[in-house]
This record gives C-alpha cells, sequence and structure tokens, in this order.
C-alpha cells in the first residue's frame, strides 16, 4: 500500500464575517449558546475530555476572531453519556428555554436519533460522530466518515494486501454496529469474501469469552470491530489473552488513540483503524493543532485523537454555517450550506448534501501509537 499524499493547505483562520450585520437574528444577551453533546460516563467516557477540550479550544479560536455574528460563543455541556431519550430531552429543553442556539459534539447514533426529530428543526445540529450513513433530518450536518468512505476503502485494501478471506463481525447491540455490519456484508460479497460470523453485545460488556470462542471455531483471518469506548478496550485485552492476535486481523473504525492507550501494548498487535483524522499525521494543519493544544492544556492533556478533534471541526462548522447564512433559521442555513467551508486540522473541508467531505487514512496500531501506512482510495458516491 503506498504511503499517503500530504495536504499542503495552510493552518488555521478564522475571521469576521464578510456578510456584514447580524441581519434578522433574533437573539437577547451577549452570549452565543450551544450545547456541546459528549459523553462523560459510560463505554465512549474514555474520550470524552478529550471531546471537551478540542470544543474549548475550537470555542476560543471562534471568539478571538470574533465570535458568532458578533456574539461570544458559550459552550453549555450535556452528559451524551445518559440514555438516550434523557439526552433529548435535556437539550430540548436548553432549546426551549433560549439557552442555546445550535447544537453539536459526538455521541452514539441512538443519542442522534432521539435528538434530531426533536430540536434539528429548530436550531442547526452538527454531529461530529462517525456513524452508518443515511441522516436526512433537515437541520442536521454531519463532519465525519460513513461505511461507504471509511470501511470498504479500507477493507478492500486490506484485503488486497494481507489476502483476507473470513471476517467476523463484534459490535454492540445498536443501530450503528448493525447497520455497518449491512454494509459490510455487501463490501464482502464485493470483494468476494465471506462475514463468517457475527457477535452483538450489549453496551458496557466486560464478558467475551463466548464471542471469542466464536471467532476461534469460525477460522476467521479477520475482525471487523463496531465496539464503543471502553467495551473496545476490554475486547482488546480480551482477544491478546486468548492469542487471537496471533492469528486474526483486526479492523476497526471507531479507535482512537486514547482507546490504543487504555487498550496497552500488548493488546494492539494486527490492530488496523481507519479515519480521517490520527494524532501522528505529519500535516501543517495536524502540527499547529497539536502545538496550540499542548499550550493550551499542558502535556499531561488528553492525547489527541480523530473522536476529541471531531468536536473541534463541528464546532468549526457550526459557526462557519450560522456566519455564511447570516441567521440560526435552519431553511436559511440549509439554502446556504452547500457552499460552506472551513479550514481545520483536517485541511480545508466543504460540505456537500449535508456531509462534510474529507480525506480518509488506514492506520496500523505500533504499541500505543498508529502509523499511517496509506491514504485510502474512496470510491464515487454520494451520502
Amino acid at each position: 500500500m503506498s504511503r499517503p499524499e500530504q495536504p499542503t493547505s495552510g493552518p488555521v483562520v478564522l475571521g469576521r464575517s464578510p456578510y456584514g450585520g447580524a441581519g434578522s437574528l433574533d437573539l437577547t444577551g451577549e452570549t452565543f449558546g450551544v450545547a456541546l453533546v459528549v459523553p462523560l460516563r459510560g463505554p465512549a467516557g474514555i474520550f470524552g475530555p478529550s471531546c471537551e477540550m478540542c470544543a474549548r479550544l475550537a470555542v476560543e479560536d471562534v471568539n478571538r476572531a470574533g465570535g458568532v455574528l458578533g456574539r461570544e460563543l458559550r459552550l453549555v455541556p450535556v452528559d451524551g453519556g445518559n440514555p438516550p431519550d434523557r439526552v433529548a430531552a435535556e437539550v430540548e429543553a436548553l432549546v426551549s428555554a433560549g439557552a442555546v442556539h445550535g447544537v453539536t459534539g459526538w455521541h452514539i447514533s441512538s443519542v442522534r436519533q432521539a435528538v434530531a426529530p426533536r430540536i434539528a428543526h429548530r436550531v442547526p445540529y452538527v454531529y461530529t460522530a462517525l456513524y452508518e450513513g443515511g441522516e436526512r433530518t433537515d437541520g442536521v450536518f454531519l463532519t465525519s466518515e460513513t461505511p461507504d468512505a471509511q470501511l470498504y476503502p479500507a477493507m478492500r485494501a486490506l484485503t488486497g494486501e494481507r489476502g483476507l478471506r473470513r471476517w467476523f463481525v463484534v459490535g454492540n447491540d445498536y443501530v450503528w454496529p448493525r447497520r455497518t455490519a449491512v454494509a459490510a456484508r455487501g463490501y464482502a460479497r464485493r470483494l468476494t469474501v465471506r462475514i463468517c460470523g457475527e457477535s452483538y453485545l450489549p453496551l458496557g460488556t466486560h464478558n467475551f469469552a463466548e464471542t471469542l470462542r466464536r471467532i476461534e471455531h469460525s477460522g476467521a483471518d479477520a475482525v471487523l470491530m463496531l465496539l464503543v469506548g471502553n467495551d473496545a478496550v476490554r475486547f482488546n485485552r480480551a482477544f491478546a489473552r486468548y492469542g487471537l492476535d496471533a492469528r486474526c486481523l483486526r479492523l476497526s473504525t471507531l479507535m482512537d488513540e486514547n482507546m490504543l492507550l487504555g487498550s496497552g501494548a500488548g493488546a494492539t498487535r494486527g490492530l488496523y483503524s481507519t479515519a480521517g483524522f490520527f494524532a501522528s499525521l505529519v500535516t501543517a494543519e495536524n502540527l499547529d493543532f497539536h502545538g496550540r493544544y499542548a499550550r493550551r492544556f499542558g502535556v499531561d492533556a488528553p492525547p489527541l485523537g480523530s473522536l476529541g478533534e471531531s468536536c473541534y471541526e463541528g464546532i468549526l462548522l457550526l459557526s462557519t454555517l450560522i456566519e455564511r447564512a447570516r441567521s440560526v433559521d435552519v431553511r436559511t442555513i440549509g439554502a446556504n450550506a452547500d457552499a460552506a467551508a472551513y479550514e481545520g486540522p483536517r485541511g480545508l473541508l466543504r460540505l456537500r448534501r449535508r456531509h462534510v467531505h474529507q480525506r480518509i487514512y488506514l492506520a496500523e496500531a505500533r504499541g500505543l501509537e498508529f502509523d499511517v501506512v496509506t491514504q485510502l482510495e474512496l470510491p464515487g458516491r454520494a451520502p
């Protein structure tokens, strides 16, 4: 596989909007509230602190550049690790009270499905998590990866490079893993390989013994991991203890540097991840991002990774959408969205059909770090 071609555009530059005054914006007070929905508990809580810090850094950047329509941007944290209906009720209450005028953050798809119908037609909602694809709710804008641009190219690259023939799917039991597995079955047929087994486990699972036995008996030479946060960490450890890392490659579409660190160097042999961002990417944008993150939060801050970085992107996209539309009206924002572009740690990115289009990479774990081995060739597609 070829090494990735690195983008060459410059570091993030934010400025005041060129579109004039505040127009028809109907806001009171001096601040512009945004609900930041990130997990602070549960399996995904492992990367919640990184999400919060990256979002705070973005807010400070936006405010230094003049804020949102001349108002200071202010985050209102919401724990996305709570049950989906509880998260949706809290966000809806903030919107109804006028405390927030936009929503963003990383949270699992079941939370998004609960939140979107209740608020997306009222305020712009930028969802930053990789997800199963197919979101069409008006007012929802998406910054991260979908299986057709992330999973299929990664399966294709690894199948060709490693001669893989039998895949076993291990996922949590909710919408993202289930629907991604449906897509994986289709990709397997296109690649003339076989999905030889599937196992779905509740969020918060600690015991993987039965799943590991099934993998062993299936004859799989690759495992597709669709596990969240600490569930993936525990699975990696159990996988290595069982000795399966000597015979099975693992591919995850949700594995960041915090999860790699939690897994431990002894549990990462043969582990691959695919994402639009890795901390180890050597680009001007990423080096600038690392430097500003370290100066702001110190060398002992949670490691940077794709999931935390996505929350930085979410703030940038939300502020860009509102500044361009000169309004928080969802229909006005939507009408202007396809012309929106912003520059952040992933380079210069543009929206198309409310999804951000970006480069996607494949990386192999080397102990506690990811080595980016290739930039994936993306199929022609529409989200």
